[in-house]
């Protein structure tokens, strides 16, 4: 299975890149390769909908009928490692080719990528920013690889 992690946002900031650029290198050789697409933000002109709802067609548009999208988004459970880990094994079981995990851009996740989502996932009850949010999610996965198919990193 391949994960990827799927986000809405500008880019280019450095430390960001760096650390998920290392659990990138981390998890290509393992059983949960991850590879990470950037989706521009939409532009704001003046309505928060409009900009979910066109950023949400995006994310929704690149997903095949056989993904599995995890919606990362502060509505959803807030598991532990171990749960996340039973999330992914789960997905592995079923046969899933890719687990999408989808960061919205700054006004969030419009509905459809929420009613979509397999899961709906928390990294916290607090707000972060998109950028700790996705070096937070590539070390999880990293983590979350070594739970379930051996490694020393988790303990």
């Amino acid at each position: 299975m391949k994960a990827v992690l799927l986000r809405v946002g500008r880019g280019k900031v450095r430390w960001a890149d760096q650390a998920v650029a290392e659990y990138l290198k981390r998890l290509r050789v393992g059983q949960l390769p991850l590879e990470e697409v950037l989706l521009p933000t939409t532009r704001f002109r003046g309505d928060v909908d409009a900009v979910r709802q066109d950023e949400a067609a995006r994310i929704l548009a690149r997903l095949s009928s056989r993904d599995r999208l995890i919606a990362v988004d502060e509505r959803g459970k807030t598991p532990s490692t171990e749960g996340l880990a039973e999330w992914i094994d789960a997905a592995a079981r079923a046969g899933t080719p890719r687990l999408v995990f989808a960061i919205g851009g700054p006004y969030g996740h419009g509905p459809a990528v929420r009613d979509a989502a397999w899961r709906v996932l928390s990294l916290s009850s607090m707000v972060t920013n998109h950028e700790l949010a996705r070096v937070f999610l590539a070390e999880q996965l990293y983590r979350v690889s070594t739970v379930l198919w051996g490694g020393k990193y988790h303990h």
